[in-house]
């Protein structure tokens, strides 16, 4: 039996930790490797198949009229307009929506990344065999004393919720740790599926950084629109950032400029020139 499922991006986050960065945009606009957060899980949706405004839902709320105006047609938008409602509360506002089907949900703020298979392809065993009554979720081993994980693994960034847990969900301020995780991992009903690639919560600026030198690999990942003159070691560099000055193990926005007399290392700079030291 092959069950229907919907995806999920979850994109409504206001992003404290990555402040002052999320003041100038939400953190799912945050982009890495120059491509925005909300992108790259559009992106991995439609490598399973999911996309479209009858196949796709984002939520959003914090800054939501960026997020709003980024997606356009291309996935239906839930908007929640009090505030943020978390992972939970966001899809049970989502139920009329989602409407019987099971939802690949994922967190906006998640990077992922496998060598060895193209987005989707990557987290298509969270589907294979599902028989649409279990919760799945995308796991690696817990780090060196971690803590609050699931039998030693911890989350990465996807699960997979059946529609008879997503009927019980309302739409009050709550997680998807309290309303469906636990209580399937006490009733036995959580699997959890190994990711083979690489994973970072993009939340603090370190990791963010961490996520974007990563994209990098090493190298320097410059927008064809950028104009560099001066020197990119490690870096990104947005699309139509002008870089004269020397840059390293750094990330540069789009539209951002760092003149020929600054030194940027391990440093985000943003449009608007704010500059965010990552220690």
């Amino acid at each position: 039996m092959t069950v229907e499922v919907c995806g999920v991006v979850l994109a409504a986050g206001e992003g404290q930790r990555l402040r002052p960065l999320t003041e100038l945009v939400p953190k799912a606009l945050c982009p890495v490797g120059n491509i925005p957060l909300l992108d790259l899980a559009l992106n991995r949706l439609a490598g399973v198949g999911l996309s479209g405004p009858s196949s796709v839902a984002v939520n959003a709320a914090y800054l939501a009229d960026q997020v709003v105006a980024h997606v356009g047609d291309r996935a239906h938008l839930s908007v929640e307009p009090d505030g943020p409602l978390g992972t939970s509360g966001g899809i049970g506002r989502m139920k009329n929506w989602i409407d019987g089907r099971g939802a690949l949900a994922g967190n906006a703020d998640a990077y992922l990344t496998d060598p060895a298979r193209e987005p989707g392809k990557d987290i298509a065993a969270l589907l294979e065999g599902w028989s649409g009554e279990t919760v799945r979720m995308l796991v690696l081993p817990c780090r060196d004393g971690e803590t609050g994980g699931f039998s030693g693994m911890r989350f990465a960034g996807f699960s997979l919720l059946p529609w008879r847990y997503i009927k019980d969900l309302t739409d009050e301020d709550s997680s998807l740790v309290r309303t469906t995780w636990r209580p399937a991992e006490a009733a036995g009903e959580l699997e959890l599926v190994p990711y083979e690639g690489f994973y970072l919560d993009t939340g603090t600026p370190a990791d963010y950084l961490a996520a974007n030198l990563h994209a990098a690999a090493g190298a320097g990942l410059i927008a064809e629109s950028a104009v560099v003159t001066g020197s990119v070691t490690n870096s990104v560099v947005g699309g139509g950032a002008q870089v004269a000055g020397t840059v390293s193990n750094s990330v540069i926005w789009p539209g951002a400029t760092v003149t020929a007399d600054e030194t940027l290392t391990t440093a985000i700079r943003a449009h608007t020139g704010l500059t965010v030291q990552v220690p």
